[in-house]
């Protein structure tokens, strides 16, 4: 999560999509562990969940609206005409609800909540919006047959219903997922991965992804966000896939079609804040200090970090915990997904700290309270889904996090970008082993040199890349150096990562078209041979990161500072040695191998003569090797 363009929050958008319910609503927002509460005694039918429950074989439809504190509220829609259908309150004084009738289960139906007589919002629990603003920028490539915003008859984001929708028919029913040890992620944003920005169009670029050898993919944020033109992190329905990327049943034969190549599906998720459009901030929003109310069961009027965007959600609030809970349920049942990238998961604390980042990511017991109990039940939902954290916090931390089976993300893109630059001094890669974070083992760490909040690594090369030796900046050596990076990267233990592209040295700045603006999308970039060849050796050193146990051994001793970098490891009978030289000068290094005799070099094929366990070895510019005791894989 970073800064946003192009956002649509100054007018305060709104929309909500129904989604079909079949079972209860699951806890209330006073006690968000129980599963099944008794709803009838709060005088609402026991079987209206949260947003919209079909009954009656899809022609009734029960709302149900969580608004505490408020004077009335309505439905209105287009089965009523746009008129008032008044909702009752349930006796606590928290919920709303009203049954509708006569409808056409195979229908459309765009709706709203009227509250107070003055506000229109949709539901937070809708699975689909039409948005008057940006919903005709939508080509029907993309999102075909979309339903006519209902103009002249209400205004702001609308929620859609439908009883009986397009059904999808999963042909992997049931998937394996890779170990954590063995996670290579790709992450991408659709928007910046095909020209059509469609998932449709995603699995046609399946079978590059497959050769490339990563085992799972990351998508950036896919719910509703304000706008179309997004990374995704401004979002306001939780619950709805934007129909940019296509409809709900693309989404799932995307997941789908990952699972028939073995390739997990990784959702970038953001539970940290909520902007303007959402129905939840507007709800309960101080018009006067263009701040949340202090009557928001879901926001903090201030922000409690410093990094916030949009508005802040207070986790320590069951309405929130609540909230939360149902849409990471979601998404799990309803996509088939295999786990979450939590975006920003350090702001998930009430302990204020808007100002000071350091004391924010300070030791927190809150914090990780927090994360035990979103965990525990993510785990009640499917005890193998992936929860990797965006969280950089303290080490004693992070490390408490990790025993609890939840990955870190673990940031060298600085430490990469300087050593592939040629910049010595600054060139610490350390922290890529989970030692030096003082975990026991490896699987907590996901471990990459470039994600979507970096400057690319080969645009810093050719920009800034030390000329003292021989020039760095030249793009030949900075996609040679690419691969060498690749080969630490992957040789190294526990989960990896890898951005859209930069196997192939994608060297447009982060910055072109503004931060999270258009970047071009440059599949030519294949048909260069030295690109093609940092390609191949992303996929060669994937291969062997999961073909070799022994890079998955969670012993392994290293040095990782100074030109020459070099990893030893052992395990299932064999022992590598990794070593390259960043400098733009040659470098004698003395590597230490267990044993004398015929070691084999897997970046060349070659054989080396091992003489003496403690040998000098002269490297050139930019020149690595993974030695080995006995032939890889």
């Amino acid at each position: 999560m970073r800064v946003i363009y192009k956002l649509s929050i100054i007018a305060l958008l709104l929309a909500n999509v129904a989604c079909k319910k079949s079972s209860p609503a699951g806890p209330t927002p006073t006690d968000p562990e129980t599963e099944t509460p008794d709803t009838s005694s709060n005088g609402i039918p026991n079987n209206a969940g949260d947003g919209v429950t079909f009954i009656n074989n899809g022609t009734s439809a029960i709302f149900n609206l969580y608004a505490p504190g408020k004077v009335s509220v309505s439905v209105i829609g287009d089965f009523n005409n746009w008129t008032t259908t008044t909702m009752k309150r349930s006796t606590d004084g928290t919920r709303w609800w009203a049954q509708v009738d006569n409808l056409d289960a195979n229908t459309e139906y765009a709706y709203q909540y009227l509250i107070n007589g003055n506000l229109r919002v949709a539901d937070p629990y809708t699975e689909k919006i039409l948005d008057p603003d940006n919903d005709k920028y939508i080509p029907a490539s993309v999102y075909p047959n979309l339903k006519a915003y209902p103009a002249g008859k209400t205004t702001s984001i609308v929620s859609v219903m439908q009883a009986n929708q397009p059904s999808y028919t999963w042909k992997v029913s049931s998937f394996t997922r890779p170990a954590k040890k063995d996670l290579v992620v790709y992450e991408l944003l659709v928007r910046d991965f095909v020209k059509d920005h469609s998932y449709k169009t995603i699995i046609d670029t399946l079978d590059y992804i497959s050769r490339l050898g990563v085992n799972a993919i990351e998508l950036m944020p896919v719910a509703e966000f304000e706008g179309n033109e997004s990374w995704g992190y401004n979002d306001s329905f939780f619950f709805a896939p934007d129909k940019y990327y296509g409809t709900k049943n693309d989404l799932k034969a995307l997941v789908d079609a990952c699972h028939q190549r073995g390739i997990a599906v990784i959702m970038d998720i953001v539970l940290n804040h909520a902007f303007g459009s959402s129905p939840m901030v507007r709800m309960y929003f101080d018009q006067n200090t263009g701040k949340p109310s202090s009557l928001s069961p879901w926001f903090n009027v201030d922000a409690k970090h410093p990094f916030n965007v949009g508005y802040d959600f207070n986790h320590e609030s069951p309405a929130t915990r609540y909230f939360s809970k149902n849409v990471m349920r979601h998404w799990l049942k309803e996509y088939k997904i295999d786990g979450y990238r939590f975006d920003l998961s350090k702001g998930f604390t009430q302990s204020n700290n808007p100002n000071d980042v350091n004391a924010w990511s300070a030791y927190d017991a809150s914090r990780i309270a927090i994360w035990k109990d979103y965990n525990n039940f993510i785990k009640t939902v499917d005890p193998n889904v992936y929860v990797i954290l965006e969280h950089f916090a303290a080490a004693q931390e992070e490390k408490e996090l990790a025993a609890e089976g939840m990955m870190l993300w673990n940031n060298l893109a600085h430490g990469f970008q300087e050593a592939n630059m040629g910049w010595i001094n600054t060139s610490d890669l350390s922290q890529l082993m989970f030692a030096a974070h003082t975990f026991t083992i490896a699987d907590g760490l996901v471990s990459y040199a470039e994600s979507h909040d970096e400057e690319r690594v080969m645009f810093k090369n050719i920009t800034y890349g030390n000329q003292d030796g021989y020039n760095a900046r030249l793009l030949n050596n900075g996609l040679k150096r690419g691969a060498m990076t690749a080969a630490f990267l992957m040789a190294s233990p526990g989960p990896k990562m890898i951005w859209q592209f930069g196997e192939l040295g994608y060297d447009v700045s982060i910055d072109q078209n503004g931060r999270t603006g258009n970047k071009p999308i440059l599949w030519n970039y294949q048909d260069v041979p030295e690109r093609k060849a940092l390609y191949n050796a992303y996929a060669k050193y994937i291969k062997m990161k999961l073909k070799n146990p022994v890079f998955g051994a969670n012993t392994a001793t290293y040095t990782l500072t100074g030109a020459v970098k070099n990893m030893a490891l052992s395990g299932s009978g064999v022992d590598v040695q990794v070593v390259g030289n960043y400098d733009v000068t040659a470098k004698t290094a003395t590597l230490a191998f267990t044993k004398t005799g015929t070691w084999y070099d897997y970046v060349t094929g070659s054989t080396l003569n091992v003489t003496s366990t403690s040998m000098s070895l002269t490297l050139q510019p930019g020149e690595y090797h993974i030695y080995s005791s006995a032939q890889l894989q």
